[in-house]
């Protein structure tokens, strides 16, 4: 045999070893002797006899920190980072992941602790909570879940870190990093109840009056009461987190950061760094999950893309463009996602879509309506209905939010076991959700908003069903209403941070320095963004649907919009021409004459024509 021969014969050898190594079940099981096989694989050979000395098994593996390898002997910083890098190896693409054919991001990868979460009753129970909740009764795609919507973060959440981790070892990004903010990722939609936002923002504010309470919370406690009950505080540590380090972390990026960071992104002077999982150097990585400084999150990227998928409504925002550019950069005492100042572009065009689907979908009249509707039935029924908690105990839906045990029953669910109910307390519950089903919905009356710069606040929001049926119109009607047969609902369009340009928070660096960051102003990007970054919407609806009180109705409105300033109703000149003169800014036109002429004559028009252009306008 020649020299050739042996040397082939010697790396198939090797090859063999390394493969039987590899394809063990677990690193966890592995002995010392593997170990130190993996280490020559990994040429690091120098270690063999250190791992050997301490007795280092595969099960010590994901503890191990780089403060760990300083005591073990490893003098320098070079060594232990190379250590730390190669062992990283192990869970970044565990041999049992598993894979999921998402319709958005396509085959992903799941590391098995993130498929151990998500096969408990917890988890699963987001399978039927819609994400769009009563927007799925306008748009008949809208038919996807929190459940696809978590995973889908799970993913975005993992690849952002990860890309971050490769671009720039010297953030020293461990798996442990890695598995938390998936995690985050993964549960931060746990405590939403019944046709999400519609609970928390109409049902719990109508049933338990003063409780400041936020989906966020239940999150929290669901994910707690997800770990205890599946007792997987084990499993964590066995995938190398530490407890109750890291499990803080991970509730820490579901809540938000608690404090907002200030200015230039320095911590409020006379503070310390406000949060326990993490280090101030590593704190880029609560911006990855719920990023409340920007709200540049990957929350949002696949809601973006997910939502615009199923509505059928095209998504501008490329997010896969900013895994391509992402960096940590240092701002003051601070680290900071930050991308390149080529894709300011591509971020308003994020925060445009955000408020185009507010607009097309998320606030749609409809869905809104039928929204109001599905909340007066619940808090109808919420007396009657019971659910068995934690030791027996019997919660109403507004107080199962205090029991995990008795939430994780409460699901979209409820719609159906109220509708198809017998018994007579739940009549008029029963009704109500009928109605909705037979599309006999409340009538929209119509929107308006407040002059510029007026904001109607949160306490005078009660009151303005009253003011509507106080504002009688000049020109009198025949129908009485009562102040119960409005609704009034102020919605608020921004573009996620109140009056602010959420851009103005960002920084961004320039190809020919990538360590130094910038801020960009609005007008070097483009001289057609918005002035204004918020505005509220009026939508006014009307509970009785015949023709005669909805009349009415829309009459009180129009004089109510004339009262308050209003801006003028769309359709305020067919449905009452004969106050609309009333308002003289109100006819002031830059349009051209034709228009003009055509507007002028609409009146005598709608007259001649009422039967006929009422249905038309109004179906």
């Amino acid at each position: 045999m020649n020299w050739g021969e042996m040397r082939k014969r010697r790396r198939s050898s090797t090859h063999e070893k390394e493969d039987l190594l590899l394809k063990k079940s677990n690193y966890l099981e592995w002995d010392v002797e593997d170990v130190c096989s993996f280490l020559r694989m990994q040429g690091l050979e120098t270690f063999e006899q250190l791992f050997r000395d301490e007795k280092l098994s595969g099960a010590a593996l994901p503890y191990l920190a780089e403060r760990d390898l300083a005591q073990l002997g490893v003098s320098t910083l070079g060594d232990r980072i190379k250590l730390i890098n190669s062992i990283d190896v192990l869970w970044k693409s565990p041999i049992d992941a598993k894979v999921f054919n998402d319709p958005i991001h396509g085959h992903i990868e799941m590391h098995p602790l993130l498929v151990r979460i998500i096969d408990t009753p917890q988890f699963q129970r987001l399978r039927f909570i819609k994400q769009l909740g009563a927007t799925y009764f306008v748009y008949p795609g809208a038919s996807h879940n929190r459940f696809e919507h978590s995973i889908g973060v799970a993913h975005l959440a993992g690849e952002l870190v990860k890309a971050l981790s490769g671009r720039q070892p010297e953030l020293r990004i461990n798996h442990r990093d890695i598995l938390c903010v998936q995690i985050a990722g993964l549960c931060h939609d746990l405590g939403h109840g019944p046709f999400s936002h519609m609970f928390d923002g109409k049902f719990i504010p109508q049933t338990r009056k003063g409780l400041k309470w936020k989906h966020e919370d239940a999150s929290i406690a669901m994910f707690q009461h997800l770990i205890s009950s599946n007792k997987l505080e084990g499993v964590l540590q066995s995938y190398g987190l530490v407890l109750p380090e890291d499990v803080e972390f991970i509730k820490e990026q579901i809540r938000g950061p608690a404090t907002l960071i200030h200015g230039e992104g320095n911590p409020p002077k006379g503070s310390v760094w406000p949060y326990k999982g993490r280090p101030q150097e590593k704190g880029f990585l609560y911006e990855i999950v719920a990023n409340k400084r920007t709200g540049i999150d990957v929350d949002k990227w696949d809601y973006l893309a997910r939502d615009c998928h199923h509505l059928g409504i095209r998504n501008n925002f490329d997010f896969e463009r900013f895994l391509k550019f992402a960096r940590v950069c240092e701002v003051g005492k601070m680290n900071l996602i930050c991308t390149r100042d080529k894709e300011v572009g591509d971020l308003y065009n994020m925060f445009h879509t955000r408020n185009s689907l507010h607009r097309r979908a998320y606030q749609h009249r409809v869905g809104n309506i039928v929204g109001c509707m599905i909340t007066e039935a619940m808090v109808l029924a919420d007396p009657h209905i019971q659910i068995s908690g934690a030791s027996g105990k019997q919660y109403r839906m507004s107080t199962s939010i205090d029991d995990m045990e008795a939430y994780t029953k409460l699901t979209d669910s409820i719609f159906e076991q109220i509708l198809h109910s017998s018994e007579p307390e739940l009549q008029e519950a029963r009704h109500i959700l009928n109605n909705v089903i037979c599309r006999r919905l409340y009538k929209w009356i119509g929107q308006t908003q407040p002059a510029a710069e007026t904001i109607i606040q949160q306490e005078e929001f009660d009151s303005l069903a009253d003011q509507v049926v106080a504002a009688v119109p000049s020109t009198p009607v025949d129908i009485q209403l009562q102040a119960e047969d409005f609704i009034v609902n102020v919605v608020r369009m921004d573009y996620g941070m109140a009056e602010k340009d959420p851009i103005n928070k960002f920084r961004f660096y320039c190809k020919n320095n990538p360590n130094w960051t910038i801020k960009i102003r609005k007008d070097q990007v483009s001289q057609l963004l918005p002035e204004r970054f918020t505005e509220q919407l009026i939508q006014v609806y009307c509970k009785k649907t015949d023709e005669r009180s909805v009349q009415a109705a829309r009459k009180h409105f129009v004089q109510w919009c004339i009262n308050r300033n209003f801006t003028k109703p769309r359709d305020g000149d067919v449905v009452a021409p004969e106050l609309t003169p009333l308002k003289p800014d109100w006819n002031n036109s830059d349009s051209d004459s034709e228009d003009s002429n055509s507007r002028n004559v609409l009146p005598s028009y709608h007259h001649a024509n009422s039967h006929r252009s009422k249905a038309k306008l109004f179906d």
